[in-house]
């Protein structure tokens, strides 16, 4: 790479005017009020009026999630294919509209429990088309010295989600029922996610011989034969079933243990408030330390929280639990797609990260499910989250098997 070039790269990274941040903060509200935001928050919210208004089982309803989440494994490839070959927002769009209009219907609900079923399929089919898989490669093109950093800003979408939509789905289902709450969110969508989604744009210079630079890297068969790529994608799948089981049945463990529901919410806000604060750390750590350094750190207080969370008999301890969990969130979330460009580089690089997804989407799909399965046969999750922080534990320690960027 020319000297000059990546001097005046690297000075206008620093700039907040430079303008990849006001793409990388587009990006980051259209997470917000996408699948890895407004759906994955809410859901534990919306689980036991669902539950109650239909006479389902708790395992019944986690089944939709994980219908969402198994259809989502399987689209998300092919949208990593399109992602790398045409510009984000010809994808994000429409996937964020049908997204918006499904969600929004399912103020709809019959109770038949197909017809949830056949709203999730939809939802997890264009999930990722404006979640974090929709814009990662995109952020590459216009980063390098602070690649890290955007995106875990990119991810903080996510986090705030997590921190203001429950409350939000709670006073809304409290003001207004759960059928015109699934409209308003819905509605929410379009109204904030499609105009942003027209400033998704790639640095639009291939020309630069610092573009075509960045531009190189493995192709997908090559990072499918990487051992790096595979320690990764166990990690991300562990991770997956530990988070989304303890998320998405968070608030209704918290209310099973007498804490009100709006000190629930609050407890899966305040995950949401931990996870903001733990993905702009782990951003600025990323680009200062070795990745899976950073990672096993913040996964091993993943693993603590998951553990208080097993214990938790009161609202203090719920809210740590929960918030030890947001915080390490970043170890997984973050993490993935920056050692995908710096292992992969970007030529496969939306591809490499939608088969991560499939996987993550999987165990998010058996998360969930499980947990409900637990609670039914036993009336208790503290023996499952016993487990399941052992699992994170051991994920934790599998990042140090990775190698030094140059080596992979």
């Amino acid at each position: 790479m020319n000297p000059t070039i990546a001097l005046t790269r690297d000075l206008g990274e620093d700039s907040i005017r430079y303008p990849g941040w006001r793409v990388t903060a587009a990006a980051s509200a259209c997470v917000f009020v996408s699948f890895a935001s407004l759906l994955v928050y809410t859901f534990g919210v919306f689980l036991k009026p669902l539950a109650k208004e239909f006479g389902w089982s708790r395992e019944a309803v986690s089944g939709a999630f994980g219908v969402a989440a198994l259809s989502l494994a399987a689209a998300s490839p092919l949208l990593g294919y399109l992602f790398d070959r045409y510009p984000a927002r010809r994808i994000v769009l429409p996937c964020l509209a049908i997204f918006g209009c499904a969600f929004a219907s399912l103020s709809l609900m019959t109770h038949h429990l197909w017809h949830l079923y056949a709203v999730f399929i939809v939802i997890g089919i264009v999930g990722n088309g404006g979640a974090h898989l929709a814009y990662g490669r995109t952020l590459a093109t216009w980063f390098e010295k602070r690649r890290g950093l955007a995106f875990s800003l990119l991810l903080t979408g996510g986090a705030l989600g997590a921190m203001v939509l429950p409350a939000v789905a709670e006073g809304l289902i409290g003001a207004l029922g759960w059928r015109r709450a699934f409209v308003v969110l819905g509605a929410m969508v379009l109204v904030v996610g499609l105009p942003l989604a027209t400033q998704i744009r790639e640095h639009n210079a291939p020309e630069s011989p610092a573009l075509r630079h960045r531009m190189k890297g493995r192709n997908a068969t090559e990072g499918l034969r990487s051992r790096s790529f595979w320690i990764i994608v166990t990690v991300l799948f562990l991770i997956s079933i530990s988070q989304n089981g303890s998320i998405a049945h968070l608030a209704a463990l918290l209310t099973d243990r007498g804490i009100s529901p709006v000190h629930a919410a609050f407890a899966v806000s305040a995950l949401g408030g931990a996870a903001l604060a733990g993905r702009l750390a782990t951003g600025a750590l990323l680009d200062r330390f070795f990745a899976p350094y950073v990672s096993f750190c913040l996964l091993g207080l993943a693993a603590l929280g998951t553990f208080i969370l097993s214990r938790a008999g009161s609202f203090v301890t719920g809210v740590l639990g929960a918030a030890l969990i947001g915080f390490g969130m970043g170890g997984e979330a973050d993490v993935t797609p920056y050692l995908l460009s710096k292992y992969f580089g970007l030529k496969s690089f939306s591809l490499l990260y939608g088969i991560t997804w499939t996987f993550y989407a999987i165990a998010g799909a058996i998360g969930p499910v499980i947990m409900g399965k637990a609670f039914d046969a036993t009336g208790s999750y503290a023996t499952l989250l016993g487990w399941l922080s052992l699992v994170t534990v051991c994920a934790a320690g599998l990042m140090l098997l990775l190698p030094r960027y140059r080596s992979s």
